[in-house]
């Protein structure tokens, strides 16, 4: 494209008008037409070298592929007026090679995800894996949120605290957003990842939290504090006392 100068793509089926976006809009381009096949484009200004707007129209039709994709660029001496846009159909080869891959990598994620795949990945070794109980489980709910139990887990290169929450009836649902690890002398220990075996916690409802940590490099046994927020920061875990 270039600033000025208008682009129209002529697309080999029906389009539908509605369903047209288009980045960029208005602060890079002057207007932009939509027919039943056409979309007519004139930029404001020329893009940088690195910049592209992506448009996405979907097909009136439902064939497959549903929706055309196409970034829009700039060019110091070229500019395209008139584009035709053809769609071709997925064969049926095309689909079932598409289908075998996806197949692929599914088997790949299921033995990676389970303990062949801790041991391929180097997460588990011969020294294994040491377990503790969390000993102290605060008896109050804090934040309508209450903990029922949970465990340490600690191996080589890695621990994982494991706690399980219940949300109380009558809040709204919950989500954990982040986490902190004290020790005793006060210094923090760097959080991989938080996550949750669900998406988010209804009322009522009740989920196994995980924070995992950096390689350990303190004593098999440590106590820490571990803190669990939501992502508003504003309904955090009972602050707990984790054996890692």
């Amino acid at each position: 494209m270039a600033a000025g100068v208008a682009t129209y793509l002529r697309f080999d089926a029906p389009i539908d008008k509605a369903s047209l976006e288009l980045e960029g809009r208005p602060a890079r381009l002057r207007w932009v037409d939509v027919g039943e096949r056409l979309v007519a484009v004139e930029p404001s200004v020329d893009l940088g070298a690195e910049e592209k707007l992506v448009m996405r129209v979907r097909y009136k039709d439902g064939a497959s592929p549903a929706v055309a994709t196409l970034v829009l660029v700039s060019h110091p001496t070229l500019v395209d007026k008139e584009l035709e846009v053809v769609r071709r159909p997925r064969t049926v080869e095309a689909l079932e090679t598409a289908l075998a891959e996806k197949e692929a990598e599914l088997a790949a994620l299921r033995a990676l995800s389970g303990p062949a795949g801790l041991v391929f990945s180097g997460r588990l070794d011969p020294d294994g894996v040491q377990a503790q109980r969390i000993a102290k489980v605060p008896a109050s709910a804090r934040s309508g949120l209450r903990v029922a139990g949970g465990e340490g887990y600690r191996a080589r290169s890695w621990t994982l605290a494991v706690v399980r929450v219940r949300s109380l009836p009558g809040q709204k649902p919950w989500v954990p957003g982040g986490a902190r690890l004290t020790r005793a002398d006060g210094t923090t220990v760097k959080v991989r990842s938080v996550d949750m075996n669900k998406a988010q916690l209804a009322p009522g409802e009740e989920g196994l939290v995980t924070v995992e940590t950096e390689t350990p490099f303190w004593k098999a046994g440590e106590v820490f504090l571990l803190e669990v927020l939501d992502k508003s920061g504003v309904r955090p875990l009972p602050i707990l006392e984790v054996n890692l």
